[in-house]
């Protein structure tokens, strides 16, 4: 699969991530990605988002894979992010619907694991 640019005005976090993360070869996983996916552990919607993005473009070293980005936005959107719903749909016009299931299940995984960690 490849980049997949989408249509959203990036805020003042992603341009930061943009910024710190110019320098990192392609397919370095940055301790951006890193921290995001701890403050997604938290719960942290934005993380969810911010990680969707670099899914779904397959920036700051993550690997283009739209499945993980669909189910980023997805957990995103739940969350009530304003963009994650539009940039979920626009990644699913690019997938096929066992792709988008399984996204889904990774989704439902996601939130299973986090709410056993809460408890």
């Amino acid at each position: 699969m490849g980049n997949f640019d989408m249509g959203y005005n990036w805020t003042q976090s992603q341009d930061h991530l943009l910024a710190a993360s110019a320098h990192q070869a392609p397919g370095e996983i940055t301790g951006l990605i890193a921290n995001c996916l701890i403050a997604a552990s938290q719960g942290c919607v934005d993380a969810y988002f911010d990680l969707g993005v670099a899914f779904s473009t397959g920036s700051h070293g993550a690997v283009c894979d739209l499945i993980e980005a669909h189910k980023w936005f997805n957990l995103a959107a739940v969350g009530g992010h304003d963009e994650a719903a539009q940039c979920r749909a626009e990644v699913s016009e690019e997938m096929t619907t066992r792709e988008i299931a399984e996204a889904q299940r990774r989704a439902r995984a996601w939130i299973a694991t986090t709410a056993r960690r809460a408890a």
